[in-house]
């Protein structure tokens, strides 16, 4: 598999990785400058030269990964006998300098139910590199031509129509954030329920008054979950500060949180503001 290949897998997987790639060789050197390598946690794809070089770029990388950098870095390592390299010596005798590339894992979001808010956010959503399932009981509401807008977007779109939409709850990966906002509250429900018992999901955050809130609240006690595991749910979800209540106000307050959360790495409670955020019965 090449470089692009490997990338386009980490993509589909959603999974992260770094590109190495060679950018300036003085004197001799294994591989020729642009050659290139992509580092995934379990997995490696091309060569920048093999031995000390690429051992270190390897271990480097994964410990990006592991960290989560975001942010390139640069690499030089010295190619004669007396560096001190920790993985053995290679005597080419040239300097090469190797840029690391981190690829992150596209941020999963799941959103449940397409109705004019769902919509909303929807449109907006798809503008950002994020992975966006889109679930609906209703096949209507995905309609292809009504998803154009959509689906043309940078973010990569899966459109799943499922009756019973906790089976999407299922496949969804650790840390997705999950937006529940169907047309039915007996769906809203049976997706915070299944929810909650998926402790690995990100944020679940719910659409609605303090009033529904109240009785949902009730509702998942008494099926068994404890008020840990409820606090888990945040609701109502938006911004308060933002005036009006059409759809696409209340979606731009939604995405904002989101991306407020996204851009301090908070806790799977913080999309939502409590009582005074804005809302959708």
């Amino acid at each position: 598999m090449d470089w692009l290949s490997a990338v386009q897998q980490l993509r589909r997987d959603n999974r992260p990785g770094v590109m190495v790639t060679l950018v300036e060789v003085r004197g001799h050197a294994p591989r020729d400058a642009g050659a290139k390598m992509v580092v995934g946690a379990d997995h490696l794809w091309g060569s920048v030269g093999g031995g000390n070089l690429e051992e270190a770029a390897v271990r480097r990388a994964r410990a990006m990964i592991a960290s989560g950098a975001t942010v390139p870095e640069m690499q030089e390592s010295r190619l004669n006998a007396h560096a001190r390299n920790p993985h053995g010596q290679q005597c080419c005798g040239g300097v090469v300098r190797l840029l690391l590339e981190p690829l992150p894992a596209r941020p999963v979001i799941a959103v449940f139910g397409m109705g004019h808010v769902g919509f909303e956010l929807a449109r907006i959503l798809s503008r950002l590199d994020v992975d966006l399932h889109l679930v609906d009981s209703r096949p209507e509401q995905l309609d292809e031509l009504r998803l154009a807008d959509v689906t043309g977007g940078p973010a990569q779109v899966s459109v799943q129509h499922l009756v019973l939409g906790e089976q999407a709850l299922d496949r969804l990966p650790a840390g997705a954030h999950v937006l529940i906002m169907t047309h039915d509250h007996a769906e809203d429900f049976a997706l915070c329920d299944a929810a909650l018992r998926l402790p690995a999901l990100g944020s679940v955050g719910l659409i609605g008054s303090s009033a529904k809130w109240t009785r949902f609240q009730s509702m998942l006690a008494e099926a068994g979950h404890d008020a840990a595991a409820i606090g888990r749910i945040r609701c109502p979800i938006g911004m308060p500060e933002l005036p009006g209540k059409e759809p696409a106000v209340i979606a731009v307050g939604i995405a904002a949180r989101l991306l407020e959360q996204r851009g301090r790495s908070a806790g799977p409670a913080e999309i939502a503001d409590g009582p005074g955020s804005m809302v959708l019965t």
